[in-house]
């Protein structure tokens, strides 16, 4: 055995302790020469020698060239040459090779640099892997050495030798004569542990031999430890690789692995048998007992040395796994009897740390390890289950959640089961095998026993296909009349009633349902059966209405029960009555609105129009209606996206059999808002606000998580449904719609106002923090929006002069004067009424007829200005973006103008969908009004940009602004200037219009 080296202390010059830097830039000036090795002792003294094969001139490098005797071709013999050459150290050669080799490609590096590259590689991956070992150089010098060496890198090194080019043995072997070359594979080898030798020159090197010198960067003389060197030396490449095979206590040396377990000793045991293994001849495999028993036949095959090999290789284990420390006090380190606990380390963490130090570790063929776990959700068996689907969810049913494991791919019976989590053992014999058992898992196992679901929380959880376990998603799937309802609603295509389901539209329709819309009917028809509530996000003008009183005829076909009540905003309310009387004529509708409303004598078959602002005040008179409502309709229910809002918790007080909403804008500024939406339709589905922003909202949002996103549109999916204009075959005969962003400049009235504003803001904002200076921000923007728009909106002037004071107004003039001289029709859109009263004045000083819709304006005012413009008696319709940009049908537009730009496209792309929808036959032109050079211009781009994302990926609407640096917000404010167009800009701005 090899003996503890004595610890020496070595005083080293500091100045000694690191090599000289590397020569710079070396690697490309001496990547063009020949290099060639010449070893020194110790092997990390040795030198690289770079010259030219052509005699010319070395590059220019630091370091002084030397002379160098080297062997060239002569005729057809050789002869000795002189060359000039530099000569690097082996620490300094190092980066020098490998960066040169990398520029093979290049085809100026010589065949010896790659070859020494290449063996700078192999040495710094042998290292890297643990092989090294430290031992004497011949002339008693610390050094450390590459080894031990299995077959597979023996064979690297000598491929590599082979492939060795004249020039990178150049210099013959000293006081040789006839000249000789050195051998490749020794030269190769030496360099390799010249490499190897200057790694491991830290402090940490004394922990691995116990001795200083091999620590130290200078050479240390050490000669009374040859002894221990030779030791050492004689594993490296004739030596061993050491093994562990596992198998149960008293299993014969082949370990069949096929003992049952003993139940009075609470199962098997275990052990670890040492296997040695000739790295000179890998085929060579034997059980460490039989050389410490004196087996001639292994000491023959092995080798005398071959025990303090084994030994040595142990102790490199045993610092990656302490057990193995008990073998090297053993009288024969033959077999390591196993506790569980060490047993199980050994099946995991602890196998990698030994394969790491050089020991594989076998497990016998038995021995199965994929044992795998599955969620399972089905109802209690000790409860029987709705067997109509109609009714599994309002039954208050609960579902049970347990565990479903399995081996090899096969499930486990409950028996098989019960045995794997009442074991205390890592190992269990099951189906005629050892089964490792992840200790984890099973007490996951136990505890989650008779855990129990609610029938919405696991119709969400097998939609998504896991459910969460102690914060961590657990891959689920669904059994039972769950998998049914699961496959219903996720799959309707399988559905067998599918097909019926869409095959005609009510008998009391007077109207023609489109393909999509049947579509939509039977969505909506099959989800409300189910007793689920749903989403119809369908684009504004795609039939939302008609699909939803279609759906209250098919409902009542079928004799279902109660009146549908419809809550929406008041300009709505009109264009309901007239849409339920012109599509389902003789069904009762009546406003609940108004003075007077009354709920006395509702018919079972009627429609219920009411307001959000009459729900509100009358939310208790609605929620105790003496006919229960079968359905609960909210329309545009963007407004009901806060949950807090007194809206909609007055909403969610309304009972109803089947609730659905109405919306072209499920999500207009985060995902919180789908929440609201869907919790109201379905409480329960997506958990709770904080549950669901912690599981989807922050990881889609924030970091864009696309699995996350994902699994989210599987849970979502089949509860809203989202049909576009641009889907194939949904609205082919709708005409083309064109989009136009029109530049303009501001006045120098407007720029004046813009500079100051931004100036006195910012300077308030640096001083400010927390809410005060979110206030700041938002004042700030709105402020700057009202100056582009034009000064006195900003300045809230009354009956001030407008004309000539707003580059935006200015334009607006020239696109109307030539809209209405082609007899067409506009609707301008502003989000700013004060700015709406101010276009109406100024329009009407022009002579030109005007009408303004707003949130202030009566109900029955507001349906006398649409039915004014659809008769083509106002040309011109001005509207506030928030009372008038959903739900209104102003097919008679052929222009759309937006003065100024809201936070969210989505929002203006629902005004728009007031003339660009169903019913439209005339090309729609969509005019933007930006102010150049303003934060109009850059939230122009920002909101481009949001339009090309994905849905998953929303912004966080103006308030996000709120939280940008001072520099940041400085950036998106400022105006840039040179931006006014010429003339000739505004007069192409004009001709565009026109066509």
């Amino acid at each position: 055995m090899a003996r503890i080296l004595q610890v020496v202390e070595v005083d080293e010059p500091a100045e000694q302790r690191k090599p000289p830097a590397v020569v710079p830039a070396a690697s490309a000036v001496l990547g063009v020469c020949e290099a060639v090795f010449l070893p020194g002792d110790p092997p990390r003294e040795g030198r690289v020698a770079f010259w030219r094969a052509d005699g010319g001139e070395l590059p220019g490098c630091d370091v002084e060239p030397e002379e160098l005797t080297i062997v060239r071709p002569h005729g057809n013999g050789i002869r000795r040459r002189k060359v000039t050459a530099v000569l690097l150290r082996v620490a300094q050669a190092v980066p020098v090779l490998t960066r040169a080799r990398a520029m093979v490609p290049s085809g100026n590096t010589s065949a010896s640099v790659v070859l020494w590259g290449a063996g700078t590689l192999l040495a710094l991956q042998l290292a890297a892997r643990g092989r090294l070992l430290p031992g004497l150089s011949p002339a008693g010098f610390d050094a450390w050495r590459l080894g031990p060496l299995d077959g597979d890198d023996v064979r690297r090194i000598r491929e590599l030798a082979a492939a060795m080019p004249p020039e990178a043995r150049a210099v013959p072997l000293p006081g040789s004569s006839p000249v000789a070359l050195p051998a490749a594979e020794p030269l190769l080898r030496a360099f390799l542990d010249a490499v190897a030798d200057g790694l491991p020159r830290s402090p940490a090197a004394r922990h691995l031999t116990a001795h200083p010198a091999f620590a130290a960067r200078m050479p240390v003389s050490i000669p009374e430890q040859r002894q221990w060197a030779a030791e050492v030396a004689a594993g490296m490449d004739a030596g061993v690789r050491v093994s562990l095979r596992l198998q149960e206590d008293g299993a014969a040396s082949g370990g069949s692995w096929d003992g049952e377990d003993d139940g009075e000793r609470g199962g098997p045991e275990f052990r670890a048998v040492v296997q040695l293994h000739s790295l000179a001849d890998p085929t060579l495999v034997v059980d460490a007992g039989e050389l410490w028993a004196g087996d001639a036949a292994a000491l023959e095959q092995f080798g005398a040395r071959t025990r303090i090999d084994a030994l040595l290789a142990l102790r490199r284990g045993a610092k990656a796994w302490q057990p193995l420390s008990r073998l090297l006090s053993a009288a024969a380190p033959d077999v390591l009897q196993l506790a569980d606990d060490e047993l199980l380390d050994l099946l995991g963490e602890a196998a990698e740390r030994l394969a790491a130090a050089g020991i594989q570790v076998h497990l016998p063929k038995g021995l199965a390890k994929e044992l795998t776990a599955t969620g399972l959700l089905e109802p209690p068996r000790r409860k029987k289950t709705p067997s109509d689907l109609e009714t599994f969810l309002s039954s208050g049913q609960l579902l049970e959640f347990r565990w479903q494991l399995a081996l090899g791919g096969q499930p486990l019976t409950e028996e098989e089961m019960d045995r794997l989590v009442e074991a205390h053992r890592p190992v269990v014999r099951l189906r005629d095998q050892w089964v490792v058992i992840d200790q984890t898992l099973v007490a996951k196992v136990r505890k989650q026993r008779g855990r129990e679901l609610s029938a919405i929380d696991a119709l969400g959880a097998a939609l998504t296909g896991e459910v969460e376990i102690d914060g961590r998603p657990v891959p689920v799937t669904a059994g039972g009349a769950l998998e049914q309802l699961r496959a219903r609603i996720a799959e309707p295509e399988a559905d067998p009633n599918a097909a019926s389901a869409t095959a005609g539209q009510p008998a009391m329709l007077a109207a023609t349902l489109r393909n999509y819309q049947l579509r939509g009917l039977a969505w909506l028809d099959r989800m409300t059966c189910l007793g689920l509530g749903c989403c119809l996000a369908d684009d504004m003008g795609l039939g939302k209405t008609i699909t939803l009183i279609s759906l209250h005829l098919r409902r009542h076909e079928r004799k279902a029960q109660g009146p549908t009540l419809v809550v929406c905003p008041t300009s709505l309310l009109g264009n309901w009555e007239r849409e339920v009387q012109r599509f389902a004529p003789g069904i009762p509708v009546r406003r609940f609105h108004g003075p007077g409303r009354t709920l006395d004598d509702v018919a079972p078959n009627a429609f219920v129009l009411t307001t959000y602002g009459t729900l509100r005040r009358d939310a208790a008179r609605l929620a105790s209606a003496a006919v229960p409502w079968g359905l609960l309709v909210a329309d545009e229910a963007q407004h009901v996206k806060n949950p807090y809002s007194e809206t909609a918790r007055a909403l969610r007080t309304v009972p109803a059999a089947g609730r659905i909403a109405l919306t072209g804008t499920p999500v207009e500024n985060n995902l919180s808002e789908l929440w609201a939406l869907l919790d109201w339709t379905t409480p329960g589905l997506l958990g709770t606000l904080t549950a669901f922003r912690d599981r989807f909202a922050r990881a889609v949002e924030a970091d864009g998580d696309q699995e996350s996103a994902n699994r989210l549109a599987r849970l979502v999916r089949p509860f809203l449904l989202r049909r576009r204009k641009s889907d194939p075959g949904i609205a082919p005969e709708l005409p083309p719609k064109t989009e136009t962003d029109q530049p303009v400049s501001l006045t120098k009235e407007q720029a004046s106002l813009y500079e100051a504003l931004v100036r006195e803001s910012l300077a308030a904002i640096g001083e400010a923090d927390g809410m005060a200076r979110r206030g700041l921000v938002m004042k700030l923007l709105t402020g700057l929006k009202q100056v582009c728009n034009h000064p006195a909106q900003y300045l809230k002037e009354k009956n001030a002069k407008l004309a000539g004071r707003s580059g935006k107004l200015e334009l607006l003039d020239e696109l109307l004067d030539t809209i209405v001289a082609e007899e067409g029709s506009v609707l301008v859109f502003t989000q700013y009424v004060e700015m709406g009263r101010l276009l109406e004045q100024h329009l009407a000083a022009r002579g030109m007829a005007a009408q303004f819709l707003h949130g202030g304006t009566p109900v029955k005012q507001r349906e006398e200005l649409i039915d004014r413009f659809q008769r083509g008696e106002r040309q011109v319709f001005l509207l506030s973006l928030k009372a008038a940009g959903t739900g209104l049908n102003l097919t008679r537009a052929s222009h759309v103008i937006h003065f100024d730009r809201w936070w969210n496209p989505a929002v203006e792309d629902q005004a728009t969908d007031r003339a660009y929808r169903i019913g439209q036959t005339q090309p729609v032109q969509v005019h933007r009004l930006i102010a150049e050079g303003t934060v109009e211009d850059r939230i122009a781009q920002m909101l481009k940009q949001k339009k090309g994302l994905a849905d998953a990926v929303l912004s966080h609407g103006e308030a996000a602004l709120t939280e940008l640096s001072n520099a940041e917000l400085a950036e998106l404010v400022t105006m840039r200037h040179n931006t006014t167009p010429k003339s000739t800009d505004r007069q192409s701005i004009t001709r565009g219009s026109r066509t």
